[in-house]
């Protein structure tokens, strides 16, 4: 756009004649990427050689010329058919060398027209156009047009920087609704093809409702855009007067001999990140931290991310290391000091010192793993081995953890992200070579946020743990020389690939002897000082314990007899306390007196031989139990009945035995009658008890063979074993707890499978003292050592048989 005064210039030029038949003959100068619309005036750059040889002859003969937009905006001259057929006859002025060597003119659209024909192509083109003649209409509609076209305008105005005040006076004194058309389009952003549809529209008040639609959507993107840079001039306004307000604080607390405070604490935190003495790869990542910190406002809500984050990095123990105490005797004292048994586990520790000993730098951390049942000492065992190899103890329980970020931390993408709990307890551990333990890891759970012990596998793997990552961190963490000690009451639920990490040390339950020692040793001492007793010469006897052991309690382990000791020396504090009488020898009717009924009967076995009654033995994860197989055979028509809460398993290996009793029924002297004449019922008592396993095979066969055969089964004698359908007796497991169980029960004989005198090795030697152990291979050599002679005369079975023979021979005669 132009003012007036540049507007005369193009006075003096009249438009074309037309001939005979309405036609003029004009220049037309190829437009690349422009239109030009009536009655507006515009600069056209002239790009090519025609363009500006066509623009020079049209001005120096004082006519208008025509310009053509071209269809392809990368073109710059193009043959006659690259061009528009409408275009506008346009009045030039003179053209003008611009300081890049380009050219360009100013010109003043005039008319509409429509190319005929090109009459000439070179120097320039020439062709011949026919004027066409649009229709301005003065309805109402129109009108109303007009002033919503205006108004809009005038706002666009307004929002628009590069359109000068100017336009909005010519838009104002537009008197047609197609000239207000053209003035509008011609300052709107829109694609060429828009604005020759526009320039080809010869209906003014379609042209017009068109161009008012494609203002309004101009307004819209220029009134966002408005709100975009308030807000932003807005938040520099408020930058600025805070980093102002900043200044002025500063110099005042210069004047006043004070420091900045966000300055200062960055100087501490460079400081801090110095003092940790990073790794390289840790303290390239802390300081890029810090720089992002340094250029952040004070008040911005990043600053305590970063700040936390860098703080976790500093705190972690990163080189920090207690010396090992590589004294293998010393080591010994400590953990016989502190646990009485377990030579397993301690033998394993001492050998980890000696070799730690002898090759420092060449052994990694074992990852050991203590599966027993509660109350044995594990937790505790690992203090203690903390304590003989000076380093420090820390522990992390990992029962009902579900989270796999629990482990391995949140991403700091999260709100309130934390490192995970090893991380966390290293930190508080503070050294890069506790002894860790992970207590519980077979209660850990799983869900729709990962399968934690999937996370455990890099922690518990010696080749991996040297570079754990943490989502958090984001650096790796070395964790080689820590060594782990994981916990669990049970294997079963580990996964196969974490359970191939870990060297399992299993902790059997301990036996009677074993526990009135650790009693006298270190449960006693420990209530005794606990309840202010330690003056009163108060004595556990022998008889005491063992009735607490044996009545009271019914662990694997020693939690509750410990809870049964403080029991007592509580009662025995408050009669001290209230002035009476006290027992100094706590004896075994104390016990009773202190703590009520018994609520558990001393396993007793058989008292008596009897037919059909065998004593069996079994493992419980309280430790070992004896069992009273009872059979009956009785009328009817040969059905197997099993009570007591019995398995698949037991109730397969009781069919198992009934089927080694029928394949061997002559040599048993048994009548195949029998098995469809009589039922079997096969009963374990303590119903309610489920019970399960192949171990009471042979237990089953001898008690359905003595019932079959009459012979009586031995009561001195409890056994254990599995059961083929050819009699052979196969190994079992809790070969040590079924043992003890039995001595506990008093049992003199013990029978057990061949294959586990392997298994004898762990039974301590006073318990072997006490009993006879008889191992066998095959069910015949059970059946010689349990079953006694047959009954003289006639058998129970023999006269039921008769008596249903002549029962059924008296109701043949009736018939």
């Amino acid at each position: 756009m132009t003012d007036q005064t540049g507007i005369n210039q193009f006075y003096d030029i009249d438009n074309a004649e037309g001939d005979a038949d309405g036609l003029i003959t004009c220049i037309v100068i190829p437009l690349r990427d422009q239109i030009i619309f009536p009655n507006v005036v515009s600069p056209l750059p002239l790009r090519s050689k025609k363009a500006i040889a066509g623009a020079e002859q049209a001005y120096a003969d004082g006519k208008t010329l025509i310009g053509l937009a071209l269809k392809n905006p990368l073109l710059t001259d193009g043959a006659p058919d690259d061009l528009y057929r409408v275009g506008v006859e346009i009045a030039m002025g003179r053209v003008l060398r611009l300081p890049d060597e380009s050219q360009s003119a100013l010109g003043q659209g005039r008319r509409r027209v429509e190319i005929v024909e090109f009459t000439q192509t070179e120097p320039y083109y020439v062709a011949k156009a026919r004027p066409l003649t649009e229709t301005n209409p003065t309805t109402k509609k129109a009108t109303a047009t007009m002033q919503a076209a205006l108004n809009l305008f005038r706002e666009s105005v307004d929002l628009n920087d590069n359109l000068p005040e100017e336009v909005l006076l010519y838009a104002l004194n537009a008197t047609t609704p197609g000239w207000l058309a053209d003035l509008i389009a011609s300052t709107l952003t829109l694609p060429m093809d828009e604005r020759q549809k526009l320039l080809e529209t010869l209906d003014a008040e379609m042209r017009l409702s068109r161009v008012t639609e494609l203002l309004g959507q101009e307004l819209s993107v220029l009134e966002l855009k408005d709100e975009i840079t308030s807000q932003v001039h807005q938040e520099m306004d408020r930058t600025q007067r805070e980093i102002y307000l900043r200044e002025q604080m500063r110099v005042i607390q210069s004047e006043l001999g004070e420091d900045d405070v966000f300055q200062q604490e960055l100087d501490e935190v460079r400081e801090q990140i110095v003092a940790a003495n990073l790794p390289p790869e840790v303290n390239e990542k802390a300081m890029k931290e810090l720089s992002r910190l340094a250029i952040m406002t004070p008040m911005a809500p990043e600053v305590g991310i970063v700040r936390t984050y860098i703080d976790w990095l500093t705190s972690l123990p990163w080189h920090k290391a207690t010396e090992d105490q590589l004294d293998v005797a010393g080591a010994q004292k400590i953990l016989d000091a502190e646990h009485y048994g377990l030579p397993k586990v301690k033998d394993r520790i001492l050998e980890y010192i000696a070799v730690r000993k002898l090759a420092p730098d060449k052994l990694n951390s074992p990852i050991l793993c203590f599966v027993g049942p509660p109350g044995v000492g594990k937790t505790s065992l690992g203090k203690s081995i903390a304590s003989a190899l000076g380093r420090e103890f820390v522990r992390v329980s990992l029962g009902g953890v579900r989270d796999e970020a629990e482990i391995r931390g949140h991403r700091r993408t999260y709100i309130g992200a934390l490192p995970g709990r090893v991380l966390q307890t290293m930190r508080r551990g503070g050294t890069i070579n506790p002894v860790f333990m992970l207590d519980e890891i077979d209660k850990l759970g799983m869900d729709f946020h990962g399968d934690p012990s999937a996370a455990l596998l890099e922690i518990l793997d010696p080749e991996q743990n040297g570079t754990f990552f943490d989502h958090y961190l984001d650096v790796p963490y070395d964790l080689s020389k820590v060594l782990f000690i994981t916990t669990a009451n049970d294997l079963d639920p580990l996964p196969p690939a974490l359970m191939d990490r870990l060297e399992i040390i299993e902790f059997n339950g301990y036996t009677e002897e074993e526990k009135l020692a650790i009693a006298r040793k270190f449960l006693i001492p420990k209530q005794i000082s606990l309840n202010g007793l330690e003056n009163k010469k108060v004595v556990f006897e022998t008889p005491a314990l063992q009735t607490i052991i044996r009545e009271y309690t019914y662990e694997a382990g020693v939690r509750n007899l410990d809870r049964e000791i403080a029991n007592i020396s509580r009662k025995v504090a408050r009669l001290l306390a209230e002035g009476k009488r006290h027992p100094q020898q706590i004896t075994a009717k104390h016990v009773e007196r202190f703590l009520g009924p018994p609520p558990f009967e001393e396993l007793r076995p058989n008292e008596e031989d009897e037919i059909g009654l065998a004593t069996g033995m079994a493992w419980t994860p309280f430790g070992g139990d004896i069992l009273n197989i009872e059979v009956s055979v009785l009328a009817g028509k040969g059905g197997l009945l099993m009570t007591g809460s019995l398995g698949d398993v037991m109730q397969e290996s009781a069919q198992a035995a009934l089927s080694y009793l029928r394949f061997r029924a002559d040599e048993f002297g048994v009548p195949y009658d029998d098995f469809d004449n009589f039922d079997i019922h096969v009963h374990l008592p303590e119903g309610a008890v489920p019970k399960e396993g192949p171990s009471a095979g042979i237990t089953l066969a001898t008690a359905i063979i003595s019932a079959f055969t009459e012979r009586k089964v031995r009561s001195d004698f409890a056994m254990t074993g599995e059961i083929t359908l050819r009699g052979k007796v196969l190994p079992v497991g809790g070969v040590k707890e079924k043992v003890l169980a039995a001595r506990r029960s008093r049992v003199k004989n013990v029978i057990l499978p061949a294959q586990n005198e392997k298994d004898l090795v762990d039974i301590p030697k006073e318990a072997l003292a006490d009993l006879t152990i008889h191992l066998v291979k095959d069910m015949r050599q059970v059946l010689d050592l349990v079953l006694l002679e047959p009954p003289t005369g006639e058998r129970r079975l023999e006269r039921i048989r008769r008596e249903r023979e002549k029962d059924e021979k008296d109701d043949g005669e009736d018939e």
